[in-house]
């Protein structure tokens, strides 16, 4: 079923710079809402499906996405939660202690967090007594925070509420803002109100995956409707000193695949030499050359091909598969490679309100992953590779007893 033209529509020009000077490279879709699992009697349910092309500005540079989905459909009742995952447990508790080395941060001193989610990064703060404050559009995760005792506005970050959280609570000395920016339509307005609220002394911190990460490791499963900006250093610096904000330091982390940490003051200070040696590394990959993203879709074209051969000839063979992880990420692979349940008897998750589910499009059941071991299947697609280390260690048993994992993404392996 294709989406009304309230839920979706096509960008004209460049969110970044405005330029209509757009490259499409690469078409995913269409594909459904990538964490809209389903129950079980809703499966049999028409699906709304959603573009996914993607285009590279060829003024500023920025990777983007050729349509908007209204955020009503894609945050609303939103799913994914990071506390859920040891691994981002941790490295949210090292961005809260490196935030406030940074800043000299003190108790009492605002600390804002754009989709906090149910509030686990902003619990690392607590610790610091500093006060918390978190905006999410979710009303599920904002409930589930506010209960918690972590106080939540529900609602999108927008300038217009910058101004009122700056009214009634001050001005914030440390920004958060993980895997945010990339969601961000207008980033115009969002970047004014970041402006609005950080105080002089303080910082804008937020994270993202890498572009050259994404394009070096064909990670196109990073690629659905709820990521509308894939950004490298060079675009971004270019928007922030349009609304007179200054990148100051840069971090590459591991996290999802590859990521960056990236510092915004509102003080014209020098930028780290991080800061330069990314800049100087994008030219020499060529990520502000069209040509770099006409490769990368015959890259992935190859993946899929790969992956989908495999897969059949371990079928042929009787081999029995099941996926590893209910993720937006393996969402996307499952339908851009139209892998469904004739190939993959289910998939398993630790998470309890995905189990019962069926994946968007492909329809494949979800169980707890305690039914790994019990089935004992010979293969195990890790459509959660992001976490693959942490996975793989927790299965050790599975192994043990001859079970092997398939992963698809960099690089076609198993383990």
């Amino acid at each position: 079923m294709s989406a009304s033209q309230k839920e979706v529509f096509q960008l004209e020009v460049c969110r970044a710079c405005d330029s209509d000077n757009l490259l499409l490279f690469l078409q995913l879709g269409p594909t459904p809402v990538p964490n809209g699992f389903l129950k079980a009697h809703h499966r049999h349910r028409a699906e709304k499906f959603y573009p996914l092309d993607v285009c590279f500005c060829k003024d500023c540079g920025l990777v983007q996405l050729a349509h908007v989905v209204s955020p009503k459909v894609m945050f609303k009742n939103y799913v994914y939660i990071p506390s859920t995952s040891e691994t981002m447990r941790t490295h949210f508790a090292d961005l809260a202690k490196q935030a406030v080395k940074k800043t000299g941060a003190k108790e009492g001193d605002l600390v804002l967090d754009i989709g906090s989610n149910d509030g686990t990064l902003l619990k690392s703060f607590s610790s610091f007594k500093m006060k918390i404050l978190g905006v999410d559009p979710a009303e599920n995760l904002a409930k589930k925070a506010n209960q918690e005792g972590v106080k939540t506005v529900c609602g999108l970050f927008t300038l217009d509420l910058a101004k009122k959280i700056r009214k009634d609570e001050g001005e914030a000395r440390i920004i958060t803002g993980t895997n945010v920016v990339a969601h961000v339509h207008d980033l115009n307005d969002f970047l004014e109100g970041i402006k609005v609220l950080l105080s002089d002394e303080g910082l804008f911190i937020c994270e993202f995956p890498y572009l050259i990460d994404l394009i070096e490791k064909i990670e196109f499963d990073t690629i659905y409707q709820e990521h509308l900006s894939y950004f490298s250093i060079t675009p971004l610096e270019k928007l922030l000193k349009k609304h007179k904000l200054f990148l100051l330091d840069v971090q590459r982390i591991p996290v999802h695949g590859g990521s960056v940490r990236v510092f915004v003051g509102r003080k014209p200070l020098k930028s780290s030499k991080q800061v330069k040696k990314l800049l100087q590394l994008e030219r020499k990959k060529g990520i502000l050359k069209p040509e770099t993203y006409l490769k990368f879709r015959r890259k992935v074209d190859k993946v899929r091909h790969e992956l989908v051969q495999l897969l059949w000839s371990l079928r042929l063979k009787k081999k029995q598969i099941v996926g590893y992880g209910a993720s937006a990420k393996g969402n996307i692979i499952l339908n851009y490679c139209r892998i469904g349940p004739e190939t993959l008897d289910c998939i398993v998750d630790s998470i309890p309100y995905k189990q019962g589910k069926f994946t968007p499009g492909m329809h494949i059941p979800i169980f707890p992953e305690e039914k790994l071991l019990k089935d004992q299947p010979d293969y195990t697609l890790l459509l959660a590779w992001n976490f693959a280390d942490e996975i793989i260690k927790k299965q050790s048993e599975y192994r043990k007893r001859g079970g092997k994992f398939i992963l698809a993404l960099p690089k076609l392996t198993i383990v």
